[in-house]
């Protein structure tokens, strides 16, 4: 199992600190970079930042929203960054939500199964320097009646294939990813749910598209946080706001995939509270509401020894990129984070 880190979005205030991290990591042999954006900072442009500054690790968008770009336009990006980065770019994609996709792209959020696979049928094409025509229901290239020709990218990838992810949750999404993909991005993984929740899906998917799980990257993230046993309870409540603003506020009340999430690891009861908190402007009573075990199994918490029996579950469990998210309240706190992980794994006897 390898291990990735990832700095979330730019521009938070801690953009420094993030290029710091992003440069250990590299020292210290971590696999992938991951960025990512919403509705502030761009994933492309932190990437491209974070590739000049660095030499081994893999740079790699989660994600690239799909709603936010012209198919074309991500598969440019992607040759682009995967040539100037020396062949070290991971493409990660998804629809993003309604609110995102509708409220800030102005692009309907309907049908987004059926669009993520057009979309991702017209990348790989783009990418493979063919003349680019397609057909599908939301996309049709070049457009009839027009002045439009099939064209081909003139930019030339530093490698014929470059590595496509979809993040994806829902049961259907997970099946498509492991059908469509060359991996997953998944958010808020329990070890102890992850064959239920998502690799059953995802193995349906590979077996629909006549392929194994061998290759196949199951890339969950997970924040990080180091210290000693007795202060996992405190460690915890750091990611508080962060689960209840997912499982609570993300989406709306009838369209939340991390609250389905929580409801099919058996929190059903307590993702309604956190969502009726969390909508009714009660931001302290949904975070004090989310369960601690919730918490806890999709975290990384506790000493280096309870997290490599951590990392141990989740390999066991299928996971073959462990994404962390090193937290800490100074800079020094998150490399001291980054560095437990690299001693985790190895004492984990997975590295």
């Amino acid at each position: 199992m390898q291990l990735g880190i990832n700095l979330g979005y730019w521009g938070a205030g801690m953009d420094a600190d993030n290029l710091a991290v992003a440069k250990e990591a590299d020292r210290l042999g971590y696999a992938v970079c991951w960025a990512a954006e919403a509705y502030g900072s761009d994933a492309a442009t932190v990437l491209s930042w974070v590739a000049a500054q660095t030499e081994r690790i893999d740079i790699g968008s989660a994600i690239f929203q799909i709603p936010a770009r012209q198919p074309a336009m991500t598969a440019m990006t992607a040759a682009t960054l995967d040539s100037l980065s020396g062949g070290r770019f991971r493409l990660g994609l998804g629809v993003s939500g309604p609110q995102v996709s509708e409220g800030w792209y102005g692009v309907k959020f309907d049908k987004p199964l059926a669009r993520t696979r057009e979309y991702v049928e017209i990348v790989r094409k783009a990418m493979t320097r063919e003349r680019l025509s397609y057909e599908g229901e939301h996309w049709t290239l070049p457009l009839p009646g027009g002045p439009g020709k099939p064209i081909k990218l003139t930019v030339h990838p530093q490698r014929e294939h470059i590595p496509l992810y979809v993040a994806a949750i829902g049961p259907k999404n997970l099946e498509q990813t492991g059908e469509i993909a060359d991996g997953a991005l998944l958010i808020f993984p329990a070890a102890e749910h992850l064959e239920e929740t998502a690799i059953k899906h995802l193995r349906a998917g590979r077996a629909k598209a006549g392929r194994t799980m061998e290759g196949f990257d199951i890339v969950p993230t997970l924040p990080l946080a180091v210290g000693d046993d007795s202060q996992v309870d405190a460690l915890a409540d750091m990611f508080r706001p962060y689960t209840a603003l997912y499982v609570g506020g993300m989406g709306s009340r009838k369209q939340n995939f991390y609250n389905q999430l929580a409801q099919r690891m058996g929190y059903e009861k307590e993702a309604a509270e956190i969502q009726d908190k969390y909508l009714a402007g009660d931001k302290d009573g949904a975070a004090a509401a989310v369960p601690q075990q919730l918490i806890d199994s999709t975290t990384l918490l506790g000493s280096v020894d309870r997290i490599a029996e951590r990392m141990q579950a989740y390999a066991a469990a299928g996971v073959t990129t462990l994404t962390l998210a090193p937290a800490g309240f100074t800079l020094e706190e998150r490399l001291t984070a980054l560095r437990a992980g690299t001693e985790a794994l190895e004492r984990a006897g997975l590295a």
